[in-house]
């Protein structure tokens, strides 16, 4: 069971957030988060697409990566 926030919890965060950084930080702080969970993403579906290649693939890779 997990714990899930409400819309007074939410809001309540926001506010400590914008208090803790300020309006004019907060634009950036965001963009930054934004591009950390787009590159998490863009790891994750890598990795989904090299196991799906197969373990003859992934083999032959690290194999390449000892020798050298």
């Amino acid at each position: 069971m997990g714990f899930r926030p409400g819309m007074s919890e939410l809001i309540i965060v926001l506010v400590i957030v914008l208090l803790l950084f300020g309006a004019s930080r907060l634009p950036k702080l965001m963009g930054s988060m934004g591009k950390g969970i787009k590159e998490f993403r863009q790891g994750v579906s890598n990795l989904d697409e090299e196991e799906k290649k197969g373990p003859k693939t992934r083999s032959k890779t690290r194999s390449r990566s000892k020798k050298a």
